[in-house]
């Protein structure tokens, strides 16, 4: 007899966390200053390579942790 197809559900709580790196580029006053400036560069430009960054380790830590529930 063969085993009942298990329904496919992607609601863990760990996908919250998903729309921190959405939510956080959107709130200006974090970047909307000059200073401080890297190797010459505004506030503006690196903080968008740390967005990037905050978006890949969200999006792997909710990947492993979701991993963990499936067989």
């Amino acid at each position: 007899m063969a085993e009942p197809e298990r329904r496919r559900t992607d609601r863990s709580p760990w996908n919250w966390l998903l729309l921190v790196p959405i939510v956080v580029p959107l709130l200006t006053f974090l970047y909307n200053h000059d200073e401080p400036r890297i190797a010459g560069f505004p506030l503006f430009y690196w903080l968008q390579f740390a967005f990037i960054l905050l978006g890949v380790g969200t999006t792997t830590l909710v990947y492993q942790m979701t991993k963990r529930g499936r067989s």
